[in-house]
């Protein structure tokens, strides 16, 4: 990718596939945040991904899940549910999620 726009655009195009690959694993309610959900992504930026994750399913199924996204959207991918996230940041991260 050549710039932070290219990112959003990347993901908004691959958004159903990014949805079929996170059901497999288990996961659902995608949400996009950090620097590409506030349009301040670079080139250098990576995904963050908020999801919901079944609860008969392991880390196996997010370390999965990471490295085919990573795959398919050729960046760094990043995966957490809210309850992982620090308090400290768990409300910001929620009010700035873009639903997928």
């Amino acid at each position: 990718m050549t710039d932070g726009a290219g990112i959003l655009e990347r993901v908004m195009t691959e958004r159903d596939r990014i949805c079929e690959i996170a059901a497999r694993h288990g996961a659902h309610n995608v949400r996009i945040f950090g620097s590409v959900a506030r349009g301040e992504a670079e080139a250098e930026s990576d995904l963050d991904l908020l999801i919901d994750l079944e609860p008969d399913r392991s880390l196996l199924d997010l370390v999965a899940l990471k490295s085919e996204l990573e795959t398919l959207l050729g960046i760094p991918v990043d995966v957490a549910e809210p309850l992982t996230l620090h308090w400290y940041i768990r409300d910001r991260v929620m009010a700035e999620a873009v639903q997928l």
